[in-house]
């Protein structure tokens, strides 16, 4: 409405283009971001706001000036929102990093859902980062025979006893309902489909049997982020470690 708006009285007024002296520039670099703040405060969605308001308040000579103070605008929206869901940055990569924009224009669902996936698997990663040095190194099962690199432990336990992978496969199920029953909603209640519950938050499954979890908010602000960054550099790790061994054919530690 308020771009609706703006294209009226526009229309009703509107003059042959004419260049813009500096001071005019300079003031519409500044005033252009105001006008756009308050048109999409009161219009959260911003999907092809920022077009629809360049071809309906601003003849030609002015567009790109003006468009480069609604980019400025809609990034920091963006950047605002999601630290707003996702809390403050961790070192080093200061406050907020997102190079690729991923996080431009979610909702703050979405954001949590991509908060979800990231600590899902950075702790996957984590986890398969120490297997990865464990299993090249102990491996007791199966009479001692795997060995060798992690990468091909798989294929050689599918080849000595094929009905392994059943009941490891069904605990992971079994854990992955049980998460998101706890953290998504339900589509046959009314919940919308592929979306977490409002008051959940990410990562917080409820398992602690070793009450590890800080009272004090410092303390436990502290730890996720310790968690993120280790999570984080267990993804990369891990990544790591599977293009040496396909690359080079010998385990990690070998």
């Amino acid at each position: 409405r308020c771009w609706e708006k703006a294209r009226v009285r526009t229309t009703r007024t509107s003059r042959p283009a004419q260049p813009l002296d500096p001071h005019s520039e300079i003031m519409l670099t500044f005033a252009a971001p105001l006008l756009l703040a308050a048109c999409t405060s009161a219009a959260p969605s911003t999907v092809g706001t920022r077009a629809r308001l360049s071809k309906a308040i601003t003849p030609q000579a002015v567009r790109p000036q003006f468009n480069n103070a609604m980019r400025k605008v809609f990034r920091d929206v963006s950047r605002k929102a999601a630290e707003d869901t996702l809390g403050p940055g961790t070192a080093p990569l200061g406050k907020f990093w997102d190079p690729a924009g991923f996080t431009k224009g979610l909702s703050p669902n979405e954001l949590k859902k991509y908060r979800e996936a990231e600590i899902t698997h950075g702790r996957v990663s984590m986890l398969g980062v120490l297997g990865f040095l464990t299993q090249e190194a102990f491996h007791p099962l199966f009479g001692g025979n795997i060995d060798g690199p992690a990468i091909k432990q798989f294929d050689e336990i599918t080849r000595m006893a094929p009905t392994f992978w059943y009941p490891v496969l069904l605990a992971i199920a079994v854990a992955e309902l049980g998460r998101a029953r706890l953290g998504w909603q339900d589509p046959t209640s009314g919940g919308a489909m592929f979306s977490l519950r409002d008051e959940y938050e990410p990562g917080n499954i409820g398992f602690d049997p070793l009450n590890l979890k800080p009272s004090n908010p410092t303390d436990l602000a502290s730890i996720k982020n310790k968690e993120l960054n280790n999570g984080r550099l267990a993804m990369l790790a891990l990544a790591g470690f599977v293009a040496q061994e396909l690359v080079n054919g010998k385990p990690i530690l070998g």
